[in-house]
């Protein structure tokens, strides 16, 4: 008898009932018809802050591109016509109040960001670990959680008693793990702590994010022929306030990481021309499933029409492209300045790993191991069940995965890991075509 196709998860009960009650409150008139329209999400930041300026209008390219496949391309329910309405109203205004804040305090600006460290690797390939491994020590700064959410203190940040943005942290993961308990187990996080600059990023209206979220293969497309230089630059005024914001010392480097990097490293460079760069490498067979599974869950909160083996398709191919990129890239960056991790490496001995990246950095590592077991011990509270996917799921095969990337694995030496249901060892063909049923942290 033929087996049936491995199917994804479903979406929890949540959103279906959600988006019933926002449909009853517009056909009663409760609920007004959200607008995704540039203009009147433009007028609606101006009309809410009482402010005029945006900064460097180039933010309103992407901005038009995205809303245009978000109206054509993503097919959102009305939960997620809502949410992507709020999406945009919170990032206009909160670019309309960084430039208050600029104004108003010009000192921000001339923060130095001296030789930050980044974390590049694909989605899902052990770049979360490393990141909040190196946060707990308090010779770097790194953003918080809450930060990424909201990098843009309000305007009576100075006075107020307490900083209003970490309870709106909780209070969105709080409705993230009510829509969809499985994203907080495949990213797992709380208001304070340690997390990724792409909120920063998504400011500008730029970055994976959005494909992460919605079904906009034009907008990435396109963001794939543009240069990202714009949306870095002021992804780095964003991080000088939110030093300013944290009383931060100036002089402790910007622990850094985003699998955006993969694709913009030249704008990356440009903007940060003394970065210290760590790669991270992960058996690819792994990064594209848990990938695609990423994307499948946050996708069906907002949309009731979304196809697993599209999904699997893009991440493939977007995964193919991260990497190609990456490694054109690296040519031009000196050895001394980058260093290679394995993920299996991490699994296997993370304390001797950890040793070779502070080798690297120059740094002794002894006073960062209490904070990196703190955040061990944190990760394994946080982590509620394990994050289980397949490559099945997505209408993908090792065959396919490995035709399109079996060069990287031989390039950089990447084992491919035991899978539970194939017993992989890390001297198998590359080219086996068989599948693989994974239950294991990223």
């Amino acid at each position: 008898m033929q087996k049936s196709p491995v199917q994804p998860p479903r979406r929890t009960p949540f959103i279906g009932a959600l988006d019933r009650s926002l449909r009853v409150g517009r056909a009663i008139g409760l609920v007004d018809e959200p607008k995704l329209e540039k203009q009147a999400l433009l007028d609606h930041a101006r009309h809410q802050t009482g402010l005029e300026d945006f900064g460097d209008p180039w933010f309103e390219r992407p901005m038009e591109v995205l809303l245009d496949a978000v109206r054509r391309e993503a097919r959102l329910n009305l939960a997620g016509k809502v949410s992507a309405q709020a999406q945009f109203r919170k990032v206009l205004a909160d670019r309309l109040w960084a430039q208050m804040w600029f104004a108003r305090h010009p000192e921000i600006l001339a923060r130095p960001i001296r030789r930050p460290v980044v974390i590049v690797g694909p989605m899902r390939s052990g770049t979360t670990r490393m990141h909040r491994l190196l946060a707990g020590d308090r010779r770097f700064a790194h953003l918080r959680s809450f930060e990424t959410i909201s990098p843009v203190p309000r305007p009576d940040f100075e006075e107020a008693d307490r900083d209003f943005r970490p309870i709106l942290a909780s209070r969105i993961m709080k409705v993230a793990r009510l829509a969809n308990p499985r994203t907080l187990s495949i990213h797992p996080t709380g208001p304070y702590e340690p997390e990724e600059e792409l909120g920063l990023l998504v400011s500008s209206m730029w970055g994976m994010k959005h494909e992460a979220q919605w079904n906009v293969p034009s907008y990435g497309r396109w963001c794939e022929g543009q240069s990202a230089v714009p949306a870095y630059r002021h992804m780095a005024n964003l991080l000088r306030l939110v030093g300013w914001s944290q009383q931060e010392s100036s002089l402790r480097p910007w622990i850094l990481k985003t699998p955006q990097h993969m694709l913009d490293l030249p704008a990356l460079l440009e903007v940060f021309p003394d970065a210290r760069l760590i790669f991270t490498h992960r058996d690819p067979l792994k990064v594209v499933g848990s990938a695609a599974s990423l994307t499948w869950n946050q996708t069906i909160i907002y949309s009731d029409h979304v196809d697993a083996n599209t999904i699997g398709q893009e991440w493939l191919r977007k995964t193919s492209l991260q990497i190609e990129r990456m490694r054109a890239a690296r040519d031009a960056i000196p050895p001394s300045r980058m260093i290679d991790v394995q993920y299996d490496d991490m699994e296997a001995d993370w304390r001797g790993t950890m040793g070779r990246v502070y080798d690297f950095l120059s740094l002794d590592i002894q006073p960062a191991l209490p904070g990196m077991e703190d955040y061990l011990e944190r990760s394994r509270k946080l982590k509620r069940r394990p994050h289980t996917y397949s490559l099945a799921q997505f209408g993908l095969s090792e065959a396919g995965v490995m035709k399109q990337l079996g060069d990287y694995v031989r390039a950089y030496g990447i084992p491919i890991e035991d899978g539970d249901d194939t017993h992989a060892t890390d001297s198998r063909n590359i080219s086996a075509p068989d599948q693989l049923i994974v239950q294991q942290g990223d």
